[in-house]
């Protein structure tokens, strides 16, 4: 489909993907509604593109890559690639803030300025949909299922502590309050995944997260902990 107000981005990669292969491609665009609703009619297909290979009809971009032995991203699968971007993106900030302060890549503010930005980041994932994020939430954080509202106020919590932890503000309201949600945190993950062996999904990315409960959440939460009782320690 090329029309004035549309591009198809599905047919702009299925394009790339036959020429960078070596195709010759016969572009044929769809320029107008009507003419798109006809040939979806006449090859019984619910959606454009659909690529022919030497008259042979394979289907859309997703077939294509099927038909090329490419693998094909399922909407629904679960991953850890959320999470491991947002710790992988605070890692380097730190390092480059230390690297810019202190002349040195690795320093102990290093470690504190990583988990401090992972929950700022953290925070603004879930803060982008807070009554998503809360809904998923209540699947598995125990306070939360007991005080609703306590969904809602978690990412706010997370966000303005890992805030202050970054400019060594106010450690007394910030160290309690990571420390707070940190070990709720721990003890609903560990129960749900190792206790009561439940698969569930992790709203620790926002409510629309395809990230497994586990590992990675507990991962979230004992950061917390161990920032809090380094800071109250110090």
């Amino acid at each position: 489909m090329v029309m004035a107000d549309h591009v198809c981005p599905y047919g702009l990669k299925a394009r790339h993907l036959l020429r960078s292969r070596g195709y010759q491609v016969d572009d044929r665009w769809l320029t107008s509604r009507e003419e798109t609703d006809a040939f979806k009619a006449q090859h019984g297909v619910a959606t454009t593109p659909q690529v022919f290979i030497a008259g042979e009809r394979i289907g859309g971009h997703d077939d294509l890559r099927r038909h090329l032995g490419l693998k094909v991203r399922d909407p629904k699968a679960t991953t850890y690639t959320p999470v491991l971007v947002v710790f992988a993106t605070t890692a380097i900030m730190a390092v480059m803030i230390s690297l810019a302060v202190y002349g040195t890549p690795l320093t102990v503010q290093t470690a504190v300025w990583f988990i401090a930005l992972s929950m700022m980041v953290l925070g603004m994932l879930k803060l982008q949909n807070v009554e998503s994020f809360s809904t998923m939430f209540l699947n598995y954080d125990l306070l939360a299922k007991r005080w609703p509202p306590y969904g809602k106020i978690y990412p706010f919590a997370e966000f303005g502590a890992g805030a202050l932890m970054v400019a060594g503000l106010l450690t007394w309201v910030s160290a309690p309050v990571a420390l707070a949600i940190g070990v709720i945190g721990a003890v609903s993950v560990f129960k749900a995944v190792y206790l009561d062996r439940r698969t569930l999904k992790c709203a620790c990315v926002g409510g629309d997260s395809n990230v497994p409960l586990g590992f990675l959440s507990l991962t979230e939460n004992l950061m917390m902990i161990a920032m809090a009782v380094w800071m109250l320690a110090m």
